[in-house]
């Protein structure tokens, strides 16, 4: 069996679970080590901001893949479930001595914090259990916005999923918006804060936090997808009469895969709020889920590495990478053109850039594997050597074309200017001949 193995290049299930424990651990461990050694001043602090922000982007964008992706259903609510998350998340968590300066303009209506209460249940502020009850009303909080988020998606899905297509997607859109109107409403002030900003309330400083949050809720959606119930969502994109008439519920399974995503768009929304430490309406727009649209585009519509891929690459481009480009320099040089906004147009280039050459994404609908990545690496060497083989060849016989190409476009640049000067003299004839 091992002989097999090793000829087919095929790993036993056992290889692959130790090979993906070992990467995480060593992630993860890699991650901390750099948190101690890199001072927030250094320039590669950055990093930091990039795994945070990617961490929660890989989780929204993987729930959103799972509705679009995998069950066909094309949404544009995940910006206005993640402002019911991070809402649910702060207006819970927020310390009762720091409400009142909090809620400046309002008579705040929740008079009590989760942290807080079950920090002084188990110790009190200073202590161990204290520190540890406070880290179990945070997550409890986590999965309270999540349930929440599920909930309000469960409603706005009894008439929105009878729609399809553009008007499932312009309909979800419409509740985000709405959602977003009312959440700064001073009528809620009490509870929201109206227009003002929620602040605060406990977040994370490690990277690690949104890191093994979002691991183990992409795992459980990974496992999901690998169900009867991802087979379901899978024959509902690729043919609902056709899953209907091998006995899948349409509805039934186009809620539940419609609640399952909110409710970890949700979590997602109350990761963010911690990690931006403040919580207000207004950039929770549209413009919020077209980025995720986007990434999930970029990594490939059904791929969950490529909505993780396709979300570390986007927060690092637009948030690292790219931040040179406005600074008006270029190689040590001034740079006029270079200025504030520039690397936006750049980032946009490379967008475009991807779309055009990868049509379905980085991943497409593949997907991870270690069988696959050894296999790479086999055949990587030879792959190599022929492409380097072939390339005079190819430059000759570029070259050699050349000529001809040239001229067959001269050619047929002469013909339409030939084509477009006798049309115009038959315009102007008739012209002549209507006067």
């Amino acid at each position: 069996m091992t002989e097999e193995r090793l000829t087919t290049g095929c790993l036993s299930k056992k290889t692959k679970y130790i090979l993906s424990a070992a990467s995480i651990i060593a992630v993860l461990v890699l991650v901390w080590v750099l948190e101690q050694n890199i001072p927030p001043t250094s320039q590669w602090s950055m990093l930091f901001t990039v795994i945070k922000k990617g961490a929660i982007y890989s989780l929204v964008v993987v729930s959103m893949n799972l509705l679009n992706g995998f069950t066909g259903l094309f949404s544009l609510g995940q910006a206005g479930f993640m402002l019911i998350g991070a809402y649910a998340y702060a207006i819970f968590a927020i310390p009762v001595e720091a409400k009142e300066s909090v809620y400046q303009y309002y008579e705040p209506l929740i008079g009590f914090s989760v942290p807080e209460i079950l920090s002084n249940a188990m110790g009190g502020a200073g202590t161990f259990g204290g520190t540890m009850g406070e880290y179990l009303g945070v997550i409890i909080l986590m999965i309270f916005a999540g349930l929440i988020t599920a909930g309000i998606a469960f409603l706005i899905g009894l008439p929105v999923l009878r729609l399809k297509s553009d008007y499932l997607a312009i309909a979800s859109l419409g509740f985000a918006e709405i959602i977003r109107t009312i959440f700064q409403w001073d009528g809620l002030g009490a509870v929201t804060n109206g227009s003002n900003l929620l602040r605060k309330f406990p977040t994370f400083s490690s990277s690690l936090f949104p890191l093994i949050v979002s691991g183990l809720c992409i795992a459980f959606i990974v496992m999901l997808i690998n169900s009867s119930y991802g087979r379901a969502f899978k024959a509902i994109r690729d043919d609902e009469i056709a899953a209907e008439a091998m006995g899948v519920n349409l509805f039934k399974h186009k809620q539940l895969s419609f609640v399952i995503s909110s409710f970890f768009t949700g979590i997602g929304g109350a990761m963010l709020a911690m990690f931006q430490a403040t919580v207000n309406a207004t950039p929770f727009t549209s413009n919020m889920t077209y980025e995720l649209l986007l990434i999930v585009v970029i990594g490939g519509i059904g791929s969950v590495t490529g909505s993780v891929l396709g979300s570390f690459l986007f927060i690092a481009c637009s948030e690292w990478w790219l931040r040179f480009l406005d600074e008006g320099k270029f190689l040590g040089m001034e740079a006029d053109f270079m200025r504030p906004g520039f690397r936006k147009v750049v980032f946009a280039l490379i967008i475009i850039c991807i779309v055009l050459f990868y049509s379905k994404g980085i991943m497409g609908t593949r997907e991870f594997s270690w069988d696959g990545l050894i296999s790479f690496f086999r055949k990587l060497p030879s792959r190599l050597l022929n492409f380097f083989k072939r390339l005079p060849g190819r430059i000759v016989n570029f070259f050699k074309g050349l000529p001809g190409r040239i001229s067959g476009k001269v050619k047929k640049l002469s013909r339409n200017t030939k084509n477009s000067k006798n049309n115009h003299t038959k315009n102007t004839d008739n012209v002549k001949e209507a006067r």
